[in-house]
């Protein structure tokens, strides 16, 4: 398993990103990919919850979801974000951090992250609007049911107001646990076209 050399870091974070990324992969978690994702709102007031990163390279961290919903509205209002990455399993306990500004991904990056999804979870996003009340558990199988049978022997378009967002890579900090709380820390700023670091206390 890779390890940062905290003392003397890599210039670049993304690649050690990938790394960490790619090991998650390997140490049982049913979800690797599952990150905190924390908006703001146009009042000022945070918000947080689970979605799963979809994508990750130089430009940002990219996931996918209902732009109508509370996410989609908040980002709307403040395009800023912060991720949080927590892979918990001895002996290892890892973070990393991510801070950026928020745009939409394309449409053909959404059509073909689309296009890689289940027919089942297509016509279950179609059938949700996403955030908004709904009267009970029925009410949403029957909105499901009537998109299956207008979709039967089709394929299912993406909705226009489903697609993709990308944090971008502003602040990114990883952190390595420590048995007594001794933990590793370091953060990357972006300064220019390249990267300012600095070690962090615990």
């Amino acid at each position: 398993m890779s390890t940062i050399d905290f003392d003397h870091p890599p210039a670049d974070p993304v690649g050690a990103c990938k790394a960490w990324f790619t090991e998650s992969e390997g140490m049982g978690f049913a979800n690797p990919n599952a990150m905190t994702l924390a908006t703001v709102d146009a009042h000022g007031k945070p918000h947080a919850r689970i979605v799963l990163l979809r994508g990750f390279d130089e430009r940002g961290a990219t996931f996918f979801t209902n732009r109508e919903s509370d996410k989609g509205l908040q980002i709307a209002a403040n395009a800023h974000a912060a991720l949080l990455f927590h892979w918990d399993r001895h002996p290892i306990g890892r973070q990393i951090r991510i801070e950026g500004r928020v745009s939409l991904a394309s449409d053909a990056e959404s059509d073909a992250y689309w296009n890689t999804r289940p027919r089942e979870s297509q016509i279950n996003a179609c059938a949700s609007q996403q955030s908004r009340p709904v009267a009970n558990r029925a009410a949403l199988q029957q909105a499901q049911t009537e998109l299956e049978s207008k979709f039967a022997g089709a394929p299912v378009p993406r909705p226009a107001h489903w697609g993709g967002y990308r944090v971008s890579l502003e602040r990114i900090e990883f952190w390595q646990g420590d048995k007594y709380r001794l933990h590793d820390r370091i953060v990357y700023e972006r300064e220019g076209s390249g990267w300012r670091t600095q070690r962090l206390s615990p």
